[in-house]
């Protein structure tokens, strides 16, 4: 109890949260070239170090009380609290997807937020790696990073990026471990069907379909995405003709000889399997007019070994089972040298509740996750830590890990 009884004394003595908004001010005050602004900078500062004196004098563990004070507000210094006791453990590496989680198009206008950067600088400087882990492709990660943390961040050594959804892990600064292809360990039928899907779909697809789609520059997944705004009705609509003509393609490709079948055979395996499938072909009244017994074997075993993924408005995708975010991550801590994880996963979509499921099996870390999430994704996460954040506000989370590393930091 006695940190408990710290926690009420620093929140009910002191005023925190003109403390944070100090810091917040200080951390984020933009460049300027004003003598003007760089005094009332000075000063903001200067008022800060007061207040923080002020909490380091008044505690044994002063400057730890301090800090969590200018980074958590009281709850999030509680929840903060209530995880070291449930957990024991400090977070030792965060593992963040970013579209819709760090960044969101309805609440950041597609930006990652300032506030939540820093805050990563902030785990960086503390020693704690970060994996960026996405269904995008590596270029376009790699800009936004570097971009959005800089290149010294992004090349520390610390800094891992699982692409395309853990078909790819780039680290840099670490030799010949800096990328690995882990699509390259799958077998020669997987590749070879994985080529042809790739070589057909904008081609083979319907002319309406190919003016209103594009495909993502993917090294290894075959992903479709619209030329609508995310989100908007008409990429809702598009995606759903896409998901459709990628269950076809693959149920051809599969079936071989019997390639007439093969759609059908697509359509009845992943809508038994995926709720959100099944959704979208009874909508449109797609559904297969067989039933999933029906599928072949052999057939049925290489399905067993694609994914097709759906994301409303955003993306309809195949990639391979063998190959995800929970893989990706496993193989960026390996070469992070992160041998005993205890991560922070923070994700909106089914990709991302493999991994959360993953480190709850493991005893690996915690999950969070936006209030928009996929239902499955806030079914696991209101089970275990109940860590939900509002749209575009990951940072909130953060800051929470934030202060619980820090009072794990006292033994």
């Amino acid at each position: 109890m006695e940190r408990y009884d710290a926690l009420f004394r620093l929140y009910d003595e002191f005023d925190t949260d003109t403390l944070r908004a100090y810091k917040d001010f200080v951390d984020l005050f933009p460049p300027v070239d004003s003598r003007v602004a760089l005094d009332h900078w000075q000063s903001a500062s200067d008022d800060m170090e007061e207040r923080k004196d002020a909490i380091r004098d008044a505690f044994d563990a002063g400057e730890t009380y301090a800090d969590v004070a200018a980074h958590a507000t009281r709850d999030q210094a509680f929840t903060a609290l209530d995880l070291y006791n449930s957990h024991g453990r400090p977070v030792n590496a965060l593992v963040l997807d970013v579209d819709e989680t760090l960044r969101s198009a309805g609440g950041t206008d597609n930006e990652i937020p300032r506030e939540t950067l820093h805050l990563l600088t902030e785990f960086h400087e503390r020693g704690v790696p970060i994996v960026v882990c996405t269904g995008q492709t590596l270029e376009n990660v790699k800009g936004f990073a570097i971009q959005g943390l800089g290149n010294e961040l992004v090349h520390s050594g610390d800094v891992s990026i699982v692409y395309e959804a853990g078909t790819g892990v780039f680290t840099p600064g670490h030799g010949a471990d800096t990328k690995r292809l882990l699509y390259e360990d799958l077998d020669e039928e997987i590749r070879d069907a994985f080529d042809e899907i790739r070589s057909r779909v904008l081609s083979d697809a319907p002319d309406e379909l190919r003016r209103c789609t594009h495909l993502q520059g993917n090294e290894f997944n075959v992903t479709m995405k619209p030329n609508f705004e995310t989100g908007s009705p008409d990429a809702v609509e598009v995606i759903d003709d896409a998901l459709v003509h990628m269950l076809n393609l693959l149920g051809e490709t599969v079936a071989g000889e019997d390639a007439s079948a093969g759609p059908d055979w697509a359509r009845a395996h992943y809508a038994a399997e995926d709720p959100e499938i099944r959704g979208v072909l009874e909508s449109r009244g797609d559904t297969a007019d067989c039933d999933p017994a029906d599928v072949p074997e052999d057939v049925r075993a290489t399905f067993e070994r694609v994914d097709v993924a759906y994301y409303e408005g955003d993306a309809a995708e195949i990639g391979s089972l063998e190959l995800n975010k929970v893989v990706g991550v496993e193989a960026a801590l390996e070469v992070l040298g992160v041998d005993d994880p205890f991560t922070l996963v923070m994700g909106d979509s089914k990709s991302d509740l493999r991994v959360m499921e993953w480190v709850a099996e493991h005893d690996a870390g915690i999950a969070a996750a936006p209030e928009h999430a996929s239902r499955d994704v806030l079914d696991h996460v209101i089970r275990t830590d109940e860590l939900i954040f509002d749209r575009g506000k990951a940072g909130d989370v953060l800051r929470t890990v934030y202060a619980l590393d820090r009072l794990a930091s006292l033994g």
